[in-house]
């Protein structure tokens, strides 16, 4: 395909894949059942955590997080005691453990109370062109207070050769605007245009027969060479070819 052919082609993915449809089998359901800000965001960075493997594992899993606490995850997070912390301890989800799970309410409190929320954390530190070096900050703020080491393998660091996949996941929700009832487009302070595309085994396996990446491995120089790939279709909103990957390869085994 020519380059204009290609971008037809993807365009209509993605209008075929932004659309509320797509909520009955994705994890980004479980942030769209609340609609106070910090609801949202804190329910969808927690989805966001644990999603990988089984979709249904994962939206189960998710909701079971959202039910610990309480379906409040704002108040939860600001007001939790070291009793409702051990009510999570049973939790799990494939690697991520009820000490994992306690220890994100603890610094979510942490970021919420000296921070002034995600936001702002993910807001300082942006590139011009990227938020891989916002995510790695992100990281050391987020674990600044006392930690056990094992979390610290939960949020990943583009810097150290990560792509990222779920923190791009989940600002993508965040940012992309939300006019078709998909994507939630309650952060004002980054730009669609700085976003990356979610890269994991079904992104990646069509970026490649469509030419869109060479590099083999799914990690951080592959994400720097689909953002560019995306970014001369669309240097707007580069992100929303991740509803085409993602639909043509989950969906049509492309």
């Amino acid at each position: 395909m020519t380059q204009k052919e290609l971008k037809e082609f993807l365009d209509a993915k993605v209008e075929q894949y932004n659309s509320p449809n797509f909520l009955a089998s994705d994890p980004i359901q479980i942030p769209h059942k609340f609609s106070n800000k910090e609801d949202i965001e804190i329910s969808a960075f927690l989805t966001a955590t644990i999603a990988w493997g089984n979709r249904k594992s994962i939206i189960n899993n998710a909701d079971k997080m959202m039910s610990l606490l309480d379906y409040a995850p704002l108040d939860f997070v600001q007001n939790h005691t070291d009793s409702d912390l051990d009510n999570l301890k049973n939790f799990v989800h494939r690697t991520f453990s009820g000490s994992d799970f306690s220890f994100f309410v603890r610094s979510l409190k942490n970021i919420y109370t000296n921070h002034k929320g995600l936001e702002s954390v993910f807001a300082t530190n942006t590139g011009k062109g990227s938020l891989q070096n916002s995510i790695s900050e992100f990281k050391k703020v987020f674990f600044e207070i006392p930690h056990p080491v094992r979390t610290t393998k939960h949020i990943s660091d583009p810097l150290k050769g990560s792509a990222a996949k779920r923190i791009n996941m989940f600002l993508r929700w965040m940012v992309r605007d939300a006019s078709t009832g998909v994507d939630f487009g309650i952060w004002n302070k980054i730009s669609p245009a700085q976003l990356s595309c979610p890269l994991d085994v079904h992104s990646g396996n069509v970026a490649r027969k469509l030419k869109l990446l060479k590099r083999k491995q799914n990690d951080a120089k592959a994400l720097a060479e689909l953002d560019a790939s995306l970014r001369k279709l669309d240097p707007m909103d580069p992100v929303k070819y991740d509803f085409a990957l993602f639909g043509l390869g989950v969906f049509e085994k492309f």
